[in-house]
């Protein structure tokens, strides 16, 4: 009896959809973090852990977890250039991670003012003129005390010389300060009214129940069959997965940006920003939170 060789169309067939799947990888994923989980050591005290969901849409969160108790650990809120309407310059906050020597940055609060109607027609550029919508307060000066909104006051996280952090209960002397957008958690539960049901790129900064551990959360969005985004509540209920007993979102949209010092001083960013549809294009923002880490 002779023996058969297997059919070629169906080995072809396979072979073929292996490399539309290959390349397809390769078109979604270069230039961008890689879409499959990862945690890892930055530096001592300084965890970052990617979270990866598949369905029912994609979505890419990045998140670095930092113990406030290690030695030499030091937090930044960018400071005023001027003491004009618009006290801050717009920088990127890799362009902020580099100015001022930090091993971790975050964007940090909206601003004004801000459009973006295509690549060649948006503000601000970098440099710019700009004010951060809540109130802000850097290394003792509280440059900026923000708008009001009809529901009352932004949120804002203070955060003291010796790292002491507080949502909404603000001290008799501002060290730093950074407002957000809303709350997401409360006494480890979601806050009330997160019913916006859009998925977007988004930003956030959590505390633990004792205020030791920070988390700084960044969630990539806008970018078709890598990372839709996330919606408030999601993002609510993936910081209380991760330990978070108190949190509020920061600026999101094009804004989100967690960004790190590489091993040669330049910055590293972790996530996939995407500015004017662009991924991978930084946005020039008003304030930004960054971290300085023996």
């Amino acid at each position: 009896m002779k023996n058969r060789r297997p059919p070629r169309k169906p080995i072809l067939a396979l072979i073929a959809a292996l490399v539309v799947c290959g390349a397809a990888y390769f078109f979604v994923t270069r230039g961008r973090p890689a879409p499959i989980p990862v945690k890892e050591t930055l530096y001592d005290g300084v965890t970052y852990q990617r979270v990866v969901w598949y369905f029912p849409k994609p979505m890419i969160a990045h998140i670095i977890k930092i113990d406030t108790k290690t030695k030499g650990v030091q937090f930044l809120v960018t400071p005023a250039d001027s003491k004009s309407e618009t006290p801050l310059n717009a920088r990127a906050t890799s362009q902020f991670l580099d100015d001022f020597g930090l091993q971790i940055a975050v964007n940090g609060d909206g601003f004004s003012p801000w459009w973006s109607r295509g690549p060649a027609d948006y503000y601000p550029h970098a440099g710019d003129p700009v004010a951060p919508l809540g109130f802000t307060a850097s290394n003792g000066d509280d440059y900026w005390q923000g708008t009001e909104l009809d529901e009352g006051q932004r949120p804002t996280l203070y955060i003291s010389r010796r790292n002491a952090f507080s949502f909404n209960d603000k001290p008799n002397r501002v060290y730093n300060a950074i407002s957000g957008d809303r709350m997401l958690v409360l006494q480890g539960n979601p806050a009330a009214n997160l019913t916006n049901p859009e998925l977007e790129p988004r930003t956030a900064i959590g505390l633990n129940k004792n205020g030791r551990y920070v988390y700084l959360v960044v969630v990539d969005g806008r970018q078709p069959f890598y990372s839709a985004g996330i919606t408030f509540a999601d993002l609510a209920q993936l910081m209380i997965d991760q330990g978070v007993y108190t949190a509020m979102s920061l600026d999101g949209g094009g804004s989100s940006t967690l960004v790190i010092e590489g091993e040669n001083g330049e910055p590293v960013i972790l996530n996939s920003p995407i500015d004017n549809f662009i991924p991978g294009r930084e946005r020039p923002v008003a304030n930004h939170l960054g971290v300085y880490v023996p």
